[in-house]
């Protein structure tokens, strides 16, 4: 029997590199996983508490396809509360996911044969998804010089046109942010040309002062759904929800219908449980939870950076949010894949190499995620640092 070609996709490296450490975990090692972006707190208590509640006496039947009304009004007013930006909850489309919210929104976009532009390095499963189902990804190399972010000038260089953008701010795995400016810049060149931005804001809330203690300001594209963009998010990474599966989208009009009959073909409904547990995160305490989580993720951050000389990798990406720190490890002789495999078979630390965001510049990048307790990265950069100075 055949595979289907839209199958044949590379594998998301970070997920055999977590599945290997859990295995040396199981077998008795103690193996410090800095691999996935996986907030180590979960959800907060009030999220816990709320779904132990309907657990117990909740109705966990069918939702609508596009979420539960409950769910989708709360995201839309936490558009409001935080951005001044209002939202109709009608725009919103609760996802299994941000996954799930950007295989829905590729669906719905993008025809066989369209081609959309990513920046490099990037999340993979954009350029995966995109290829499987049958659009062709355009490459936008980012490096220092751009911040690692794509620019319009980019755009304009391009020898043919594309049909949408993807951007990140926060980016994976370099941390970098879009500044409103820039935003404004690409959601106008997109309205101009015709082409769908689709904005990944999965990291947003999770900022981080910079060299003057300013905190970056984050702009959403959600001020640009008339324009036509798409913004996705999740519960997984500030609400540290990321087994519960609940991401959203939020739509401009023309996409509302398409999304809301493909929802309901593919998944029926997310899952009732997560969404009406969901609701609880955006109260008081499970805000005042989340805030808590990035505060801690500061405190990893900053012991890293001040651990740059011992690590000795150079350059590095300016971390200006998420929680990722993405280095050149270049001057340890080793690549990327193999520094990764010989730190998790000698130092018991687990990374992620920066092929899998980069396949043709990554390979004298790492990723490591400080989403864990700053004890547990402060014990990862002293291993790290110990065994390189071995090799």
């Amino acid at each position: 029997m055949k595979v289907a070609r839209r199958a044949h996709v590379p594998p998301f490296a970070v997920m055999e590199i977590l599945a290997a450490a859990n295995a040396r975990r199981a077998a008795g090692e103690h193996v410090l996983n800095l691999c996935a972006g996986e907030p180590s707190t979960g959800a907060s208590d009030v999220v816990r508490q709320r779904a132990i509640d309907l657990l117990t006496t909740g109705d966990l039947g069918y939702t609508e396809s596009l979420g539960a009304p409950g769910l989708r009004a709360a995201i839309a007013a936490h558009y409001g509360a935080t951005y001044g930006v209002d939202v109709d909850p009608g725009r919103v489309a609760v996802a299994t996911g941000s996954s799930g919210g950007f295989m829905l929104a590729f669906l719905a976009a993008f025809d066989v044969g369209d081609r959309v532009a990513l920046a490099r390095p990037g999340y993979p499963a954009y350029a995966n998804i995109l290829a499987a189902l049958g659009i062709e990804v355009v490459d936008l190399p980012c490096g220092p010089e751009q911040r690692y972010q794509p620019t319009v000038a980019q755009l304009e260089a391009l020898d043919r046109p594309v049909d949408g953008l993807v951007i990140a701010s926060p980016a994976n795995p370099t941390g970098t942010m879009i500044e409103p400016a820039e935003l404004a810049a690409l959601a106008a060149w997109c309205a101009e040309h015709g082409v769908r931005l689709i904005s990944d804001e999965i990291y947003h809330g999770i900022t981080y002062p910079d060299a003057s203690g300013g905190t970056p300001e984050t702009a959403t594209a959600a001020q640009y759904l008339d324009a036509g963009a798409v913004v996705v998010n999740s519960f997984s990474k500030y609400w540290a929800m990321t087994g519960w599966r609940l991401g959203w989208l939020v739509l401009p009009d023309d996409l509302v219908a398409p999304v809301d009959a493909l929802a309901g073909n593919v998944a029926l409904c997310p899952p009732a449980l997560a969404q009406h547990a969901g609701v609880a995160a955006f109260s008081d305490a499970g805000m005042a939870a989340a805030r808590a989580n990035v505060e801690r993720y500061a405190v990893s951050r900053r012991l890293l950076l001040d651990r740059l000389p011992d690590l000795g990798w150079a350059p590095v990406a300016p971390a200006d949010g998420a929680f990722y720190l993405y280095g050149d490890v270049s001057a340890t002789g080793l690549d990327a894949v193999t520094w990764c495999a010989r730190a998790l078979d000698e130092a018991g630390v687990a990374l992620t190499p920066g092929t899998d965001f980069d396949p043709v510049g990554g390979g004298d990048w790492v990723r490591l995620s400080f989403a864990s307790a700053p004890e547990v990265v402060a014990e990862a950069a002293d291993r790290i640092v110990d065994w390189q100075r071995g090799l």
